[in-house]
């Protein structure tokens, strides 16, 4: 069996599950409602107060599909109850991030500013901290929406690995390399 696949999802309290016709798996809870259509193959069932996936044989597909909607459907329960979010950070000389809405305008030591339009799910918020680097918090009840904007804002200023520039997540550990050395006569 697929180790995380067989692991039942606890609901928390204030969360409701719904399997409607079709597979469609709905997780409402206090923070907001999400949804995700599940094969068909994988057997969706709610039974005191846990959810438990089950898959029809032992072939390599449904393993592998066990195992993602089990995923899919937890992070579903988390991010409705608790939420997501990620925080990254601006390493450079004049870096700046500044956010008007959904708008967030980035300052990346490019000639031009660049706007970012965020969807309505995700909240956004950007500060600099007096003698830091600026911060851009991204937060929302869906890890792979949060996830897929983070990495498209990482993208617009990827890290470099000499004077380690760049956007990068809070606590994310740079692989530096050695610069050029004069030659020795």
């Amino acid at each position: 069996m697929s180790r995380i696949g067989k692991k039942p999802i606890n609901i928390p309290a204030g969360v409701t599950v719904d399997v409607a016709t079709g597979n469609v798996v709905t997780v409402k809870g206090p923070k907001g409602t999400l949804s995700q259509d599940v094969n068909p193959d994988i057997a969706v069932a709610v039974e005191d107060n846990q959810v438990v996936l089950t898959r029809p044989t032992e072939s390599k597909r449904h393993k592998s599909l066990h195992g993602l909607y089990r995923s899919l459907i937890n992070n579903m329960v988390v991010g409705v109850s608790e939420g997501y979010k990620k925080e990254l950070e601006l390493v450079g000389v004049g870096y700046k991030a500044a956010n008007q809405g959904q708008v967030l305008e980035l300052s990346l030591g490019y000639s031009h500013s660049i706007f970012f339009a965020l969807p309505e799910e995700i909240k956004v918020n950007a500060e600099t901290p007096k003698g830091k680097n600026p911060l851009v918090t991204l937060e929302g009840i869906d890890k792979e929406l949060i996830g897929q904007i983070a990495a498209k804002i990482k993208s617009l200023r990827k890290v470099e690995p000499y004077k380690g520039k760049g956007i990068r997540f809070v606590g994310e550990i740079v692989r530096r390399k050695a610069g050029k050395t004069a030659a020795k006569k």
